[in-house]
This record gives structure tokens, C-alpha cells and sequence, in this order.
């Protein structure tokens, strides 16, 4: 009878499926299903409508920055930590399954030689209760199988096997493992089957008695969740580094920033002499030099507007002041012949004394422009009832059918005001209504009290005529400024309206241009009044 042997294999790693895991099928689209978007569309909606939920203040540098290292910093260490847990992994179970494969085919080894050829249950008993015996510490539990007859130690009862490793037990030389999940714990399967040889160098042939191993790796798990355990800390000590490193490289790429963001705001508040201090050699580095290049252009431009506008200002100042004086001569000289002249020289006459007129109210204007300009433009305040002094105003200069007045009583509303400049004011503004507008001009004046508590006397001033062109309105109260190029020769000066809005900013008031519902245009004068310049607020005329 020949000797019986175990198989001698060439051990081969193949990838089998636990009995927990499942294969299912690729899902495959209905016809209901909408048709396919276009490449890269729904992405880059997704990131607008997400990037459109995030607050203000986490759009910022900083946050991004942040962010930037965190995820790069994540992805690094989840990729690392993947790939150091896939090789640590694959080589605990692989070493633990080749030390107990070996140790197994040792074992068997040494029982094959003393089994019959065509064992029974005692002599299948025998045998696992001697391979079980040479490695009892190591918690295994074995199985033969020969035909019908099965054989347990320690005792009865094995994993259920799987038919692939059944098949292959049953068909190959070689022993053949599978890792399975029993009861959630980690358990590898090994079948090897005994093989005999008929003389020297003959073919080896299965003897149909199959030796069955069953062993726990839960200490092998164990090292697999310390290895989780221990990539998880180094994720997290990861992620802390790059939140740290991301507050320092965000540090010193902001500061230049922020030190730009300063010096625009304060080129914007009139400081244009601001300049950034330039270190380095990198992009912001070159962005703060060629801040200071436009900062020193700006300058250079700004100071030079301005050094012309202060000559043209002056070269006004200086003309009107030196007309004024010949223009008063001549005033007095035709208003001497206005009153001799008959005829065709009296008419002409005439002429010559309006235009002389108006080019005395016209050189009049450019000087009180100039000290606005000049800033020698000075109050002269008196406590005065303002709606007595309008009256006084509209009575000198037009008739009662001109212009309706709503004013409040006799001493009823009083303040600190210039009366010439109020005066000024409320000329203009009348006289503007009547050249451009259409009768009834309707002046009232009133007190209204804003939500800060504050008390403001309110003169309005409407007519009936077309209203404001609206590309007009945000030109209405510049200097020479007309709104019809028609006017272009109209007695109007173009400087009536900017010289009211000065006076009125000059008492600190604030004035405004509308167009009415009805038709016609609405100026409204509104000058602070302080708790002492009226004694009735409430009692005062309506608007």
C-alpha cells in the first residue's frame, strides 16, 4: 500500500466574496427618465445656488483659504490613510492566513500517513481529534469529511460552507480559503484536501478525504481597528496643522490686503498723499506698487485740476470785481438817459440799459459765487419772523395775482437766519417759477419735525408749467446750468438756483427739486430751526 501524503500546492490568492456581501445589478434608466443635461450645466448650478446660501462673511479670503487647506489637507490624509490602511491590512490577513494554512498543511501532514485509504467515522474522529490536539491554544475548530461520514473537534457542528468552496475542494489539489462574518465576527475558512501517490514521480491524485479548519481572527481585527483608530488621530492632527498653517499663510496674505483696503478708504476720504510701503517681490507686492504709481498720478492730476480751477475762480473773482465798478457808471449814465430819450434813441436807449442791467446782475452773481467758492462767504444771522420777512419779499417785487401765498401768522414762526440770504432764496426761487413755469406760482411755509426730533421750517415754492425734463433734475442746481436749450438767451443767468442752493447749505439747510402728480415743478427749502427759535411748531402754517 503506498504511502499517503498531503497535497504539496503552489498557493495561489484568489479574491472570494464573504457570505455577507451581495452582488446587485447596475441600475438601468426607465423611459420616464429626462434626458441628459448638458455636460458640466448641473455642476456649476449646484456650486452658484450653494455658493449663493453662504453668508457674506464667509465668502472673505480668509474662509476660503481656510477652507482650501482643510479639504486639501483632509483629502491628503483620508488618501494617505486609505491606502496605508488597504497595504497594512492586506498584509495582517495575509500573514495571519499563511502562518495558519502552514501551520494547518504541517498538522495534516502529520496525521495523512496513518489514515486508511477508505476511512471510517472512527478514523476520521481520530484524526481531527489529533490535528486538534497539536494546536488546541489557537481556538480552531476542525471538520473531516469523507463521503457521507463527518468528523468534529471540538466538538459538533461547523460553519455553514459556501458551494464555491465546496466545488473547489472537490475539484482542485490545493487548499483553498475563504474569510466569512458569523455572528458579526470575523472568522477564516480553510479546506484542504488529502491527496495519494501510486509509486515514485506518479501523478497525485485526490483521495476524496477533506480536512476542514475553522479559526477565529478576531486579534487580527483588533490590529485592523487600532490601524482606523490610529489613521483617524492622524487625520485629525493633519487637519489641525493645515487649520494652522492655513490662519498663518492667510495672515500674511491678507495683511497686504487690508493694507490696501486701509489706504483706499482713505484716498477715497480726500488723503491722496497715502502710500503703501512695498516688501517683496511677489504678485501683491507689485499690486502695491502700482497703488502708489495711481496714488501719485492721482495726485499729481487732482493737485493740478485744482491749482486751475483756483485760477479760474480767481481770474472771475478778478473780472467781476474790476467790471463792477464801470458797470455801475454806466447804470447811472443810461438810467440819466432813460428819462430824456424819445424816439428811436430812447428805444435804443432803453436796450442799453437792460443789457448794461443785466450784466450788472450777472457780474453781481459771479461775485457772490466767488465767495462761495472762496469760502468768505459769511451769516449774518438775526431772529426774525420768517414768514413776515417772505412777505416782504413777494410784496416788493411782484403783485398779490403773481404769486399765492400760505404763510403761518404773525409771530408764529421765528428763527435764526440771514435775512438777506433768505431773502436771496426766496426770490430765486419765485422768480425761477415765473420765467419756467405757468401762473398760479404757490409759495406756503411750514414746520415739520423729523424722526430724530429734529424741527425744520419748510418753503415751498410750485407752479402749473411742464415740469423738470428728468434727464434735467440731477443738473437743476449746477452753475449755468439750463434745462432747455432754447433758454440759451433768456434773461436767466444759470447761476439764480446754484447761488439759492449754496445759501441754503450755507444755514445748513437742504434743498430739493420735484416734479408734482398734477403738472409743474415743486422746490422745497427745508432750514433747521432749534427748540427756542419757535414757540408753536404745531401751530404753524401747513405746506
Amino acid at each position: 500500500m503506498s504511502d499517503r501524503t498531503s497535497a504539496r500546492t503552489r498557493r495561489t490568492v484568489r479574491t472570494r466574496k464573504t457570505a455577507g456581501e451581495r452582488r446587485t445589478a447596475p441600475e438601468v434608466p426607465t423611459a420616464e427618465e429626462p434626458p441628459a443635461a448638458v455636460p458640466g450645466a448641473g455642476p456649476r448650478r449646484f456650486l452658484r445656488a450653494a455658493l449663493a446660501r453662504i453668508p457674506l462673511p464667509l465668502r472673505g479670503l480668509r474662509p476660503r483659504l481656510l477652507m482650501s487647506f482643510v479639504l486639501v489637507a483632509m483629502a491628503s490624509s483620508l488618501g494617505t490613510g486609505a491606502l496605508a490602511f488597504r497595504e497594512a491590512r492586506t498584509g495582517v490577513l495575509q500573514q495571519s492566513q499563511d502562518s495558519v494554512i502552514n501551520q494547518f498543511r504541517t498538522s495534516v501532514d502529520a496525521v495523512a500517513p496513518h489514515i486508511p485509504i477508505a476511512p471510517n467515522q472512527a478514523d476520521l474522529q481520530s484524526a481531527v481529534d489529533q490535528v486538534l490536539d497539536t494546536n488546541r491554544s489557537s481556538g480552531w475548530r476542525i471538520m473531516a469529511t469523507y463521503g457521507d461520514h463527518r468528523a468534529y473537534a471540538p466538538s459538533a457542528g461547523f460553519v455553514e460552507l459556501s458551494p464555491e468552496m465546496l466545488r473547489s475542494v472537490r475539484d482542485r489539489r490545493v487548499a483553498v480559503f475563504q474569510r466569512m462574518n458569523v455572528d458579526g465576527r470575523p472568522r477564516l475558512v480553510v479546506g484542504m484536501p488529502v491527496t495519494y501517490t501510486w509509486g515514485e514521480g506518479l501523478e497525485t491524485r485526490l483521495s476524496g478525504l477533506v480536512m476542514y479548519l475553522e479559526v477565529p481572527q478576531t486579534t487580527e481585527e483588533g490590529y485592523v481597528e487600532a490601524m482606523v483608530h490610529g489613521i483617524e488621530r492622524a487625520t485629525l492632527v493633519a487637519l489641525c496643522l493645515a487649520v494652522v498653517l492655513a490662519l498663518l499663510v492667510a495672515s500674511g496674505v491678507l495683511r497686504p490686503v487690508r493694507a490696501l483696503r486701509r489706504a483706499t478708504r482713505r484716498m477715497a476720504a480726500g488723503h491722496l498723499d497715502v502710500r503703501l510701503d512695498v516688501t517683496g517681490s511677489d504678485e501683491l507686492a507689485d499690486l502695491s506698487q502700482s497703488f502708489n504709481e495711481t496714488a501719485a498720478e492721482l495726485e499729481r492730476t487732482v493737485r493740478e485740476l485744482r491749482r486751475l480751477e483756483a485760477q479760474g475762480r480767481r481770474f472771475v473773482a478778478d473780472v467781476s470785481h474790476e467790471l463792477r465798478t464801470p458797470l455801475a457808471a454806466m447804470s447811472a449814465v443810461t438810467d440819466v438817459l432813460d428819462l430824456e430819450g424819445e424816439g428811436e434813441t430812447g428805444e435804443a436807449l432803453r436796450l442799453i440799459s437792460e443789457g448794461t442791467n443785466r450784466l450788472s446782475g450777472l457780474v453781481n452773481d459771479l461775485m457772490e459765487i466767488s465767495r462761495f467758492d472762496a469760502g468768505a462767504a459769511e451769516l449774518n444771522l438775526d431772529e426774525i419772523d420768517l414768514a413776515e420777512s417772505v412777505r416782504r419779499t413777494v410784496a416788493f417785487r411782484w403783485r398779490q395775482e403773481q404769486v399765492e401765498t400760505r404763510l403761518p401768522g404773525p409771530g408764529e414762526l421765528r428763527a435764526r437766519v440771514d435775512p438777506r440770504r433768505l431773502d436771496v432764496v426766496t426770490a430765486n426761487l419765485i422768480g425761477n417759477a415765473l420765467r419756467h413755469g405757468e401762473p398760479p406760482v404757490r409759495l406756503t411755509m411750514g414746520v415739520r419735525v423729523d424722526g430724530a426730533g429734529m424741527a425744520w421750517a419748510v418753503i415751498e415754492v410750485t407752479d402749473n408749467g411742464p415740469g423738470i425734463a428728468e434727464e434735467a433734475m440731477p443738473h437743476i442746481f449746477e452753475r449755468f446750468y439750463k434745462a432747455s436749450t432754447s433758454r440759451a438767451r433768456s434773461e436767466s443767468s444759470g447761476l439764480g438756483l446754484a447761488i439759492t442752493a449754496e445759501n441754503v447749505r450755507l444755514h445748513g439747510g437742504r434743498i430739493r427739486a420735484a416734479n408734482l402728480p398734477r403738472g409743474g415743478a415743486a422746490f422745497t427749502v427745508e432750514l433747521p430751526l432749534h427748540r427756542d427759535d419757535t414757540d408753536n411748531e404745531a401751530d404753524g402754517g401747513t405746506r
